[in-house]
């Protein structure tokens, strides 16, 4: 497949960071400086290859995020529902702004040493299984939140949170989901920032593997 097609066949994200990030005092996460650039920027960079396009989740005044020169999309559902919202926002944004993408890759934008082939290894699960959703998982542990989901399901979605659905398995396993197995014996891929000391780790991790 020729470099175009492939891009053209590549799914499209919706970066999440509608959190209240309340482990570190409130604010943005995405926009804390990790090696002395903001983590939102560390994802963009390890997500820009694997997709066609991206936007991302967050809500308040959309300007703060300016530099990253990217959609900036609130969530659909008022209250800070969670992260299924963040997907919603993802889904509907593809249907309307992407309308040939048929699924969207959701990443947390706290997580900046997701998998290089995080995109290419949920499409390869998603074609092993009967599912229509794919999850990321590593160590025994489910992400669900770096996650392939189908444009198809964003109405089901909105109709789930307009209901109340707020947990992220409790709507997935209505549908079923395949899994994709990570392993990295750097570490987990999915550390995840949600405290200084986790800010601490994770300019340890960048220092050794630079090195």
């Amino acid at each position: 497949m020729s470099a175009p097609a492939a891009k053209a066949a590549a799914p499209v994200a919706i970066l999440l960071a509608g959190g209240l990030a309340r482990r570190m005092g409130g604010g943005d996460k995405a926009l804390r400086p990790l090696a002395g650039r903001p983590l939102l920027q560390w994802v963009i960079e390890r997500a820009r290859p694997q997709v066609a396009r991206m936007a991302l989740n967050a809500n308040g005044d959309p300007t703060r995020f300016a530099a990253f020169a990217l959609p900036v999309i609130s969530d659909p559902i008022a209250d800070n529902p969670g992260p299924l919202a963040g997907v919603l926002a993802g889904l509907e944004w593809a249907r309307a702004a992407a309308p040939e993408a048929t699924h969207v890759l959701s990443i947390a934008t706290d997580t900046p040493f997701f998998p290089a082939d995080l995109a290419d290894a949920l499409a390869a699960a998603l074609a092993r299984a009967p599912s229509p959703i794919a999850c990321a998982a590593s160590r025994g542990r489910l992400h669900p939140v770096f996650a392939l989901w189908p444009v198809a399901l964003a109405a089901d979605l909105r109709r789930a949170l307009e209901a109340g659905t707020r947990k992220v398995d409790e709507w997935t396993a209505r549908h079923g989901i395949a899994v994709a197995h990570f392993d990295d014996p750097g570490g987990d891929p999915f550390f995840n920032i949600n405290t200084e000391a986790d800010l601490v780790l994770a300019e340890r991790r960048l220092a050794v593997s630079h090195a």
